[in-house]
């Protein structure tokens, strides 16, 4: 098919770009280098620099003979992405194309309105390029499961089945999210069901939880292909942060009490779960929601895996807990549902030792480029 991935430059963007373009599929790219220029800005740059992502393409082009379009502008420009829309004539688009950090949302005001302006934005223009473009094309949307919040009940895939009054209906399940970043992509589903419901448009929205690795199929052919690596405390996740720390020598820093617990998935299975819903799309009219990870712990838990594969590598890893910087549950009932991704076939790569030490072996490669003044928290919620 015929794949238009927006955000195609980011850690998940171009992962799967290659993974499809590999499959047989028809790849565009569309990004406007956004991610790296609020990195470089807010000196969290990723460990290993990354060829732009026309180098990309080409050393993808390169190594495995198949090519990859990519084009250079910015989503939040209606006229960029009607362009793009006919340049490739998507039967899909995946839309990766957001800021995509809880931190960085919540270190300022210029900070929260970049990111209000190109994450609304973007979704926004993308649902009317389909309207006007490409009204069968399927939406795969990245959500995420920081939408849900820590609600003391089960979190189920997206809806929630209400009895009130002797009354039953169905409604999006609720949000309360913790971060600007998070809200965001409340907004964005709040749109798409509007416009599913309206215009009959198909949308897949994938709440996904952390992801974390380093490694692809596409990599071993060339390292040079490698997603881009954040390790610092705006753009970098638990895992790769933790991962870092113990290369380097520093404490695992636990925010608070540690009992923060979230739904992870290893990279590999990120691309798995989107091949499999581009494989099995939506029906015109409805909105998919499917919860996008392959099992729960907490930071505290964390800590102790990464602790543990570091005795492999002879590593004497600490454990430290810091003042929590975030305003978040510390310790709550955590039990989100997320069986429809399993029923379409998804085949789970979990958190083992073997996973973690490998992760550890790479950034071990490149240990001197470790800066370990970004990894402790230079963001807070409170003012």
């Amino acid at each position: 098919m015929r794949v238009l991935i927006l955000g195609g430059d980011g850690y998940l963007g171009w992962p799967t770009a290659m993974q499809l373009a590999a499959a047989g599929h028809e790849i565009t790219v569309l990004d406007n280098y956004l991610h790296r220029e609020i990195a470089q800005a807010s000196n969290s740059q990723p460990l290993i620099e990354s060829p732009d992502l026309v180098q990309r393409a080409a050393i993808f082009e390169e190594v495995t003979g198949k090519s990859i379009d990519v084009v250079i502008g910015d989503c939040t420009d209606y006229q960029v992405l009607s362009e793009a829309f006919t340049r490739c004539r998507p039967d899909a688009v995946v839309h990766y194309a957001e800021q995509p950090s809880g931190p960085y949302s919540m270190s300022s005001y210029d900070a929260a309105h970049l990111t209000i302006n190109n994450n609304l934005n973007s979704t926004f223009n993308l649902i009317w390029a389909v309207l006007e473009h490409a009204p069968d094309c399927h939406i795969v949307k990245l959500g995420t499961m920081g939408e849900y919040g820590t609600p003391d009940i089960d979190i189920e895939e997206g809806w929630l089945d209400i009895e009130h009054n002797g009354r039953k209906d169905r409604f999006l399940y609720p949000r309360q999210a913790g971060s600007l970043y998070h809200t965001t992509k409340i907004f964005d589903t709040d749109m798409l069901w509007f416009y599913v419901r309206t215009y009959g448009i198909r949308v897949t929205d994938l709440m996904q939880g952390p992801v974390y690795g380093l490694t692809t199929a596409e990599v071993e052919l060339d390292p040079r292909l490698r997603p881009s690596f954040h390790y610092d405390d705006i753009f970098g996740t638990v895992v790769n942060r933790f991962i870092v720390q113990a290369v380097a020598g520093m404490p695992l820093t636990v925010y608070g009490s540690g009992g923060q617990t979230r739904g992870y998935l290893n990279i590999i299975d990120t691309l798995q779960c989107v091949d499999l819903v581009l494989q099995n799309p939506a029906e015109r009219g409805e909105l998919r929601i499917l919860n996008q990870f392959t099992e729960s712990l907490s930071v505290n838990e964390l800590a102790d895996r990464v602790q543990a594969a570091g005795k492999h590598l002879d590593l004497d890893v600490q454990i430290e807990a810091l003042v929590n910087p975030r305003k978040e549950a510390e310790d709550h009932y955590y039990n989100p549902a997320h069986q429809g991704l399993l029923d379409l076939g998804l085949e789970p790569h979990l958190m083992t030792d073997d996973v973690l030490v490998e992760m550890l072996e790479v950034v071990h490669e490149h240990r001197d480029q470790i800066r370990p003044e970004v990894v402790l928290p230079r963001v807070r919620w409170a003012r």
